[in-house]
């Protein structure tokens, strides 16, 4: 891989990788690590699932979780996707992070199946709860008076967020062990981009 086989932006290239990554069959190519901090720099990470790449890379969650709260405090984050297929590849993602606009989470609410719905208004993400029999009766509840579960309004506290990437890293295994990494860093107002050592 060279510095010239690669887009010169960095969100078309990760289209371009996911994209095949989908084509060859990885399971779950939009699965993506989000690493945050608490305000006092106590780190974290998880799985979430990439949901678009409109000026950056967006997902969705309760913005009262542990994500949320601490990308409200600190609003920087970090992500990785990984596939396997078509060849072994890693991409790395740093930024400062936004919230979506409310029309944003309302499309996005609204092509979430009737029984995700229903499970994201009944639950407070992150919260601590006595049992999962509590859960199930908050379902329940939510279901009753939303029959059917078409009609859940999304939650004031569910939204997404926006990691604008200021750094972005392409990695690409080597059989050799003479990996290649290419790095797109902002720099007077536009990408440059470089080689790093593997």
């Amino acid at each position: 891989m060279d510095v010239t086989d690669l887009d010169a932006d960095p969100l078309s290239q990760l289209a371009t990788w996911l994209n095949a990554a989908r084509a060859a069959g990885q399971p779950m190519p939009e699965a993506m690590t989000i690493a945050s901090a608490t305000s006092d720099a106590v780190p974290s990470a998880r799985l979430v699932v990439l949901r678009g790449l409109r000026r950056g890379l967006v997902f969705f969650t309760d913005c009262e979780s542990d994500k949320g709260t601490e990308l409200a405090a600190n609003p920087r984050a970090a992500a990785v996707l990984h596939w396997l297929v078509p060849a072994h590849r890693q991409v790395r993602v740093a930024g400062p992070v936004e919230r979506v606009s409310e029309d944003e989470a309302d499309e996005y609410w609204s092509t979430r199946a009737p029984a995700v719905r229903l499970s994201a208004a009944a639950s407070h993400q992150s919260r601590v709860v006595a049992s999962r029999t509590v859960l199930e009766l908050q379902v329940q509840d939510m279901q009753w008076r939303h029959p059917g579960g078409d009609d859940v309004p999304r939650p004031r506290r569910w939204g997404g967020f926006r990691v604008l990437p200021c750094r972005v890293e392409f990695w690409q295994e080597s059989p050799d062990g003479l990996h290649d990494r290419i790095r797109y860093r902002r720099g007077g107002g536009c990408w440059i981009i470089e080689r790093l050592s593997p």
